[in-house]
């Protein structure tokens, strides 16, 4: 398996290709290396257009809110884990570690190996942590680590701008040709439909958050023979994203979407066939390390909104956390697959602030 770019060219690749095809403007593929200006002036221009559109054919003009709740319980959540790791890889013992008041207890006896945590956090950082913290001591060998301000305000902008690409690449799939999706505030989204006068077209594609789920498929018996009879218990038949066969998979999801940390499109590094790669978390690492290491040689199954995508074999224990998902796709179906990974993962459901239809300006 390919470890993922750590970076977010991928995440702007992916919400500039898919505006641009939502739009049917013709804009070049940027580079991985894509200034942020550039991106924000990209940006500008597509407002101008569907606000130019938007006058001239009314339409709907609807806007959501992000989920800030879930993204902080998400933040203190991936914490927490890094903390935990960073304990056993350092071999640090500990007697405590706990979510509290928006930060994490964590409580060690030794000051040396206190300072032995501190410096190790403080060295990921920049690394694979990626989060800029707070450490107070409280006695007794307690020490209370929390995100900065400035920490949890990067990922609020994160999360918006992931929300964006996936609402793009949504709208994209049901075949809406014509928006303009712009961040309006800290923390919520606001889209243009010109020409739609039905905004509820599109916010029921929104009431319900996307599934992902991994789980093992049953070889007991063939899926044409659970399709055709009974299912052993536990278990259901679901079709092929694209090659519409039935697959025997088991009902409980081994991992789910908040397992994942990141996903995004891209290229096999020998044949160029496109794919849609994915990174778990440090849960999700660590229970997908478990699970391959006890079902090396069984096939499991990644399924999106109960279609099954993928259904690799496990040759061997997988413990990077990362890995790809190829299945003879387009760019478009990578791109709609890595996105639809991504929107299951990100935190909490979006929220309907508003929805209005806008008429449009009188001829003179």
């Amino acid at each position: 398996m390919t470890t993922p770019p750590r970076n977010r060219s991928p995440r702007l690749f992916a919400a500039i290709a898919m505006t641009s095809v939502i739009m049917a403007v013709a804009i070049a593929p940027p580079s991985a290396a894509l200034a942020e200006s550039q991106f924000d002036k990209m940006r500008a221009r597509i407002a101008a257009f569907i606000t130019d559109k938007m006058e001239k054919l009314g339409g709907s003009r609807i806007v959501y809110k992000v989920d800030t709740n879930a993204l902080r319980e998400a933040i203190v959540t991936d914490l927490r884990d890094d903390v935990y790791k960073t304990l056993r890889e350092g071999r640090i013992a500990f007697s405590g570690l706990a979510i509290r008041d928006g930060g994490v207890d964590v409580k060690i006896a030794d000051a040396k190996s206190r300072e032995q945590l501190t410096r190790k956090l403080e060295a990921a950082a920049e690394g694979p942590l990626a989060h800029a913290l707070t450490v107070t001591g409280g006695g007794d060998g307690l020490i209370r680590l929390a995100p900065t301000d400035a920490a949890s305000a990067e990922r609020l902008r994160d999360l918006v701008e992931d929300s964006i690409a996936m609402i793009e690449q949504r709208l994209k799939d049901a075949g809406i040709k014509l928006a303009g999706v712009q961040p309006d505030g800290t923390d919520r989204i606001r889209i243009f439909l010109p020409g739609m006068m039905e905004p509820e077209r599109v916010t029921v594609i929104f009431a319900r958050k996307v599934t992902v789920a991994f789980r093992l498929i049953d070889i007991s018996m063939s899926a044409e023979q659970a399709q055709c009879g009974t299912p052993p218990a536990g278990t259901e038949v679901l079709l092929g994203f694209k090659d519409k066969l039935p697959y025997l998979v088991a009902k409980d999801s081994a991992l789910d979407g908040g397992d994942v940390g990141h996903a995004g499109p891209g290229l096999t590094s020998d044949t160029k066939e496109p794919i849609a790669s994915f990174r778990f978390n440090g849960r999700g690492t660590r229970r997908f390390a478990h699970i391959t290491a006890e079902n090396v040689g069984k096939p499991f199954a990644i399924v999106l909104d109960d279609k099954v995508i993928s259904a690799p074999v496990i040759r061997e224990p997988i413990t990077g956390g990362s890995g790809q998902i190829a299945g003879n796709f387009t760019l478009e179906e990578a791109n709609s697959v890595a996105m639809l990974l991504r929107a299951g993962s990100l935190p909490g459901r979006l929220g309907l602030v508003e929805q209005q239809v806008v008429k449009p300006a009188a001829k003179p």
